[in-house]
């Protein structure tokens, strides 16, 4: 993983960066596997209650490696060069997910909060990792794109699934049958991106030590609430709401909310088990 990605944590911030500083942070195989590993290692790493994810060097992640177009071309038909299974694309591997979309999908299933910082640009795969975040902070020129119709293809990295909750239908649709690039400023009017700013990571480092400090029961529920939000009856999601709330109330971490609130003290809060 190291040589793709590189994991810090210091005070509940876990400060995931993607360092393939000479191809702009390309998804080959290798980025892949690390983008996976590192998700499924911080869903159980004791003490994190936040994510930055970021791109070391000009970019935040420029999208497929460009080999990996060269080898699809030549290859049999329906195979992907980045898909784990004989069986092609259409293989589950990752729960309800190939591994390309895991990639993207993984950041959805950690328990805590995740929040990229995106600089440079964000192009097609690379737009979907992003889009995998809770939020987005991003700078002004950052330059994004649905580009897969470039290449004669489709987003297929959960992006048709995660677009469809931030933006309007039809400014999908136009991004997706267009490859059209479009600015940080842009993607806030449209809804991909949370915050303009010019220095993305310093402002999301900032936000996650923020959500750090706050009781790590309550957030966890309110990101399994939210992440359910999407997929679930009202019924379902008003049940989902009064359960996680009475296993909250009363808790140690709601207890110590409410005092060092009312004793004007910082909280000091127990990791969740």
């Amino acid at each position: 993983m190291n040589d793709r990605v590189s994991i810090s944590i210091e005070d509940g911030v876990a400060d995931v960066r993607m360092v393939r500083v000479d191809k702009m942070n390309a998804l080959d195989n290798a980025m892949f596997e690390a983008l996976v590993g590192a998700g499924e290692r911080l869903k159980t790493e004791k003490g994190v209650r936040a994510v930055v994810l970021s791109g070391e060097g000009r970019a935040f992640c420029a999208g497929l490696d460009m080999g990996n177009f060269g080898r699809m071309a030549e290859g049999p038909r329906g195979q992907s060069t980045v898909a784990t299974s004989d069986d092609g694309l259409g293989a589950r591997t990752h729960g309800d997910a190939n591994r390309a979309q895991y990639a993207c999908w993984v950041w959805r299933e950690l328990p805590v909060p995740v929040i990229a910082a995106v600089h440079g640009v964000a192009f097609g795969g690379g737009f979907q990792v992003a889009l995998g975040a809770d939020m987005r902070y991003v700078t002004p020129d950052a330059r994004m794109a649905v580009m897969e119709i470039k290449w004669g293809l489709i987003p297929d990295m959960a992006g048709t699934q995660l677009m469809r909750h931030l933006a309007r239908e039809d400014i999908v649709r136009e991004l997706t049958y267009t490859g059209r690039i479009f600015s940080g400023e842009e993607a806030f009017q449209y809804g991909f991106a949370t915050r303009v700013c010019a220095d993305p990571r310093a402002e999301a480092l900032a936000t996650a030590r923020e959500i750090a400090g706050k009781s790590p029961d309550a957030v966890r529920a309110a990101k399994k609430i939210l992440s359910t939000a999407v997929m679930c009856t009202a019924r379902e999601g008003l049940t989902m709401e009064s359960v996680e709330q009475g296993h909250l109330i009363g808790g140690p971490n709601q207890i110590e909310a409410v005092m060092s609130n009312l004793q004007k003290r910082s909280a000091v809060y127990a990791d969740p088990a």
